[in-house]
């Protein structure tokens, strides 16, 4: 079953910004989110739960250097986006 990709407000702001400055990105986080949807498992992605003061959520990879932070509510599959950005920007 795929899984919903929900953008928060704050989200998609970020993004907007992500992409402006980034837009050789955008083919990589089209198919992460296609990946996510239909599999959030998929090594590719390298899903894992996060520590600290994020220890509520996940983070996925674009690349080795951009990361998506996201909320995983696995009961409803629902997939909430919540930052975009460079590894030391989201964390």
């Amino acid at each position: 079953m795929p899984y919903n990709i929900t953008r928060t407000d704050e989200y998609f702001k970020k993004s907007l910004k992500f992409f402006k400055k980034h837009p050789e990105m955008h083919s990589k986080y089209e198919k992460t989110l296609t990946l996510l949807s239909a599999n959030p498992h998929h090594p590719f992605l390298r899903l894992h739960k996060l520590q600290g003061n994020l220890k509520a959520f996940y983070s996925v990879s674009l690349d080795l250097q951009y990361r998506i932070i996201l909320d995983f509510i696995i009961v409803e599959n629902e997939i909430i986006l919540l930052d975009i950005g460079a590894h030391d920007d989201v964390y």
